[in-house]
C-alpha cells in the first residue's frame, strides 16, 4: 500500500478511478438565462427524508458562478445512448446545448431526454472541499426510466451487468467431479450453447422453406450484400466451419431464392425476391428471439453481452472481411 509521506496526486487519482460510478450532467441556467452543462460522476445520494443528493465541481471550472448564483439545477443520471452528450459536456469552448431537444423542468432549468433518472433538485448547502465545492441538493422532483445506465471505471465508459445474488449456474451439482475437467464454466462450452439454443428457435421456419441453417447463413449475406461470387460468400461464412457447395447454391436457385448474373466467366449470385422476403422473414424471428431474451435479461445486461461477444469475436477473428463495408469498384477480392 502506497504510504503517505510518497504520497502521489496521479496515483492517488487512478487508485479513485477504480471505484466505479455512473455518469451524470448536470444543467442549470446562468445570471443570462443561457443554459449550462457539465458532466459529473461524483453524484451521490445523501438522505431519503429529507430527500438530499450532492455533487461536487471543481474550483476552477467557468460554469461555478453559474451554480452558485442560480439555487436550482437538475441532474440526469446519463444511459448508454448518452455517452456523446458525457464527452460534449465534458468539454469547454463549444455550444453544448447545440441540436439539443430539451424538457422543460420545474424552474425552467433544462431537462435532457433519454436519461435512466432525472432529479430536479434545489441547492440546500454549499461547501468547500478541498480544490472541489461541494453542492447539495433538496431533490424537489424525479423521474426513471428503463434504460440501462451508463457507467464510468478506471478512465473508461462501461456497462453494468447484474449478478443474481445467488449466482448464476447452470448445473445443480454442488462441485464436479475431480477428475472431470470440462466445467459448465468454459467460455467455448458456453457461447456454444448459447448459440444452438438460439438457433433452434429458427429451425421451424427454417423448415417451413426446406432451409437448414447453412441456407440461412447464405442469404443473410445476400440480404446485406448482392452479387457476391460463391468464392466470397465463402469468405463471409467460414466461420461457421461449414463450405457452401455449387450444389447449395443450386438447391437455393432452384427453390427461387437466389438467382444467377453472369460477370463475363465470372458467376455472381442475387437474392430473388422470394429470396428476400424469405430472408426478411428470418430475420424478424430473430429479432423477436432477441427481444424475448432481451425482456428476460434486461436491456443493460443484453447490451453488455453484445460489448463483450463483439470483444470475444474481435480476439478470435482469423481475418473475415467486413460484410457491411461497401466492396470496392475495380477489386476482384472483398
Amino acid at each position: 500500500m502506497t504510504a503517505m509521506a510518497s504520497f502521489n496526486p496521479k496515483a492517488f487519482r487512478d487508485a479513485l478511478s477504480t471505484f466505479t460510478t455512473g455518469v451524470t450532467i448536470i444543467t442549470t441556467r446562468n445570471a443570462q438565462g443561457e443554459p449550462i452543462g457539465v458532466t459529473a460522476n461524483s453524484f451521490n445520494s445523501v438522505s431519503l427524508n429529507p430527500p438530499l443528493v450532492l455533487w461536487s465541481l471543481a474550483k476552477s471550472a467557468l460554469s461555478l458562478d453559474a451554480f452558485s448564483s442560480n439555487k436550482h439545477w437538475n441532474v440526469h443520471v446519463l444511459s448508454v445512448e448518452q455517452e456523446g452528450l458525457s464527452g460534449r459536456f465534458a468539454s469547454r469552448g463549444e455550444d453544448k446545448f447545440a441540436d439539443i431537444e430539451l424538457d422543460r423542468g420545474i424552474n425552467d432549468i433544462p431537462l435532457l431526454h433519454n436519461s435512466t433518472a432525472r432529479f430536479q433538485c434545489r441547492t440546500a448547502f454549499m461547501y468547500e472541499g478541498g480544490d472541489h465545492v461541494i453542492f447539495v441538493g433538496e431533490v424537489l422532483g424525479f423521474d426513471k426510466s428503463e434504460l440501462p445506465a451508463l457507467a464510468f471505471q478506471s478512465g473508461q465508459y462501461a456497462l453494468t451487468a447484474r449478478k443474481p445474488r445467488e449466482g448464476v449456474r447452470l448445473s445443480s451439482a454442488n462441485e464436479y467431479p475431480p477428475e472431470c475437467s470440462y466445467t459448465e464454466d468454459l467460455l467455448g462450452y458456453l457461447i456454444g450453447r448459447t448459440h444452438f439454443q438460439l438457433v433452434a428457435y429458427l429451425r421451424t421456419l427454417l423448415q417451413n422453406h426446406k432451409l437448414d441453417e447453412h441456407a440461412f447463413f447464405v442469404l443473410s449475406v445476400l440480404s446485406i450484400r448482392d452479387r457476391l461470387t460463391l468464392e466470397q460468400i465463402n469468405q463471409f461464412v467460414s466461420y461457421t466451419g461449414r463450405e457452401v457447395s455449387q450444389s447449395m447454391l443450386l438447391f437455393l436457385e432452384k427453390q427461387r431464392f437466389i438467382a444467377v448474373e453472369a460477370d463475363g466467366d465470372v458467376q455472381r449470385f442475387v437474392l430473388t425476391a422470394d429470396g428476400r422476403e424469405a430472408s426478411l422473414e428470418h430475420i424478424a424471428l430473430a429479432k423477436a428471439v432477441e427481444q424475448d431474451v432481451t425482456e428476460k435479461l434486461g436491456a443493460g445486461d443484453a447490451q453488455a453481452l453484445k460489448i463483450l461477444l463483439k470483444r470475444v469475436i474481435h480476439a478470435t477473428d482469423p481475418g473475415l472481411p467486413d460484410l457491411w463495408v461497401a466492396e470496392q469498384k475495380n477489386s476482384p477480392n472483398i
